[in-house]
């Protein structure tokens, strides 16, 4: 064979490797996210998967969706070479730039706090006085009072002139003698006159204090801000709380930096389910994630808690040394040029800002 021959038949062998490797149907990895990417009426659905469908046509691939249990199976796919590249809410982190290559980023995130509707009320005065402990405190001091009363006019109705009424007439004066004797020590010309009812007003007049203190007390806690209100209104609030979040994310990380104590879940639905049982405080993982959760499925019963923190970029992952990447980069400009990416983003999440 001539050398002009080998070389042809090098440069035919090649072409014909590389029709084979544009032909190749690609495996593009993910999980189940929403808004991101989830399976609706057994379609792959969201705003990841629309992005995806959008670069595909315009690079001519042809692609198989494997969608993985977990967020970190997703990202093992990719980092092993069992995927060509994943695409969900990927946050793109100094840490994982370490071990796969990243796309330019196509969406802006961040994270947020999700806290039962309860404890995202403002605080508010008439929340206050119509709160259960109040009227429990109330109810406990007038029945105090007017059995101490009732107990005196039953000793004392012989022989103290005021308490000499009826029992249906007696309610009154004597919850109003008692009333005046835990408040203003009684009246002088009302005391006792037996020996029981004697030992009864003494022993009424030193409790008085204990009375007071504590029924002031327990209404004193009633009006506190953190017993009107939700009290995790920002990062700071978090400590103490019973937070939760999903393992080895940007927000466990973020947590861990703050020292901040919490449950970790190794998905989302755990996570979901934990705080629908009422087993955590605040859930802190990336705002449209939990935004949608809470406008959806928990609009009932979630509130989103303060603003955005922690600012970050999603992109799509390819394994080291992709040569897809270059390809996918120019596709998403020309995307975002031609108003495809403005349209797939208006449609999931509205006008931007």
């Amino acid at each position: 064979m001539s050398i002009r021959a080998f070389f042809t038949f090098l440069c035919l062998t090649f072409s014909a490797l590389a029709q084979q490797s544009l032909a190749q149907t690609l495996t593009v990895a993910t999980v189940t996210r929403p808004p991101f990417s989830y399976v609706e009426d057994g379609k792959d659905v969201g705003f990841s998967m629309e992005l995806l469908g959008a670069l595909a046509q315009s690079l001519g691939w042809d692609y198989t969706i494997q969608r993985a249990e977990s967020f970190t199976d997703m990202l093992d796919a990719v980092q092993e070479g069992r995927a060509d590249l994943a695409v969900a809410n990927i946050s793109i982190t100094a840490a994982r730039e370490t071990r796969m290559d990243f796309s330019q980023p196509i969406f802006e995130a961040g994270l947020q706090i999700m806290v039962p509707s309860d404890a995202a009320r403002e605080p508010s005065l008439l929340n206050a006085l119509l709160a259960r402990d109040l009227f429990i405190a109330i109810g406990l001091a007038f029945g105090i009072l007017l059995t101490g009363g009732m107990l005196m006019w039953y000793f004392e109705r012989r022989s103290q002139p005021y308490f000499d009424r009826s029992l249906n007439e007696a309610w009154f004066p004597s919850f109003w003698w008692a009333l005046n004797l835990v408040v203003n020590g009684g009246f002088e010309e009302r005391v006792p006159r037996t020996a029981f009812g004697r030992v009864f007003g003494v022993v009424l007049v030193v409790s008085s204090l204990f009375i007071v203190s504590v029924f002031t007390a327990r209404i004193t806690s009633v009006m506190t801000v953190d017993a009107i209100s939700g009290s995790v209104n920002s990062v700071n609030d978090l400590y103490g709380k019973r937070v939760g979040t999903i393992a080895a994310s940007t927000a466990a990380g973020f947590l861990d930096r703050r020292e901040i104590e919490y449950s970790s879940y190794d998905g989302l639905d755990p996570l979901i389910a934990a705080f629908e049982q009422n087993d955590l405080d605040a859930v802190v993982f990336d705002a449209p994630i939990l935004s949608y959760y809470a406008a959806h499925e928990g609009r009932k019963f979630a509130s989103m808690a303060g603003g955005i923190f922690l600012r970050e970029n999603y992109g799509i992952a390819f394994p080291t040394g992709s040569a897809l990447v270059e390809d996918v980069n120019q596709a998403l400009l020309a995307l975002r040029e031609d108003g495809t990416y403005d349209a797939i983003y208006r449609k999931w999440y509205g006008a931007r800002n």
